[in-house]
């Protein structure tokens, strides 16, 4: 897989995880340990990027 593609599924997986945060903090009672989980591994998505991007 090349830089560019393995960029954009990143950014297409880290868009999905920004989209379930936002529907588990809608919920009435959001489970904080799913929001935990989520927040988590979109940060490391982020940071994953980031070391693509200085290589």
């Amino acid at each position: 897989m090349s830089l560019e593609a393995r960029l954009e599924s990143l950014k297409q997986r880290h868009a999905g995880l920004d989209a379930r945060i936002t529907d588990e903090d809608r919920r009435p009672r959001p489970d904080d340990d799913s929001l935990s989980r989520l927040k988590l591994e979109k940060l490391r998505l982020k940071e994953e990027m980031e070391r693509l991007r200085t290589r």
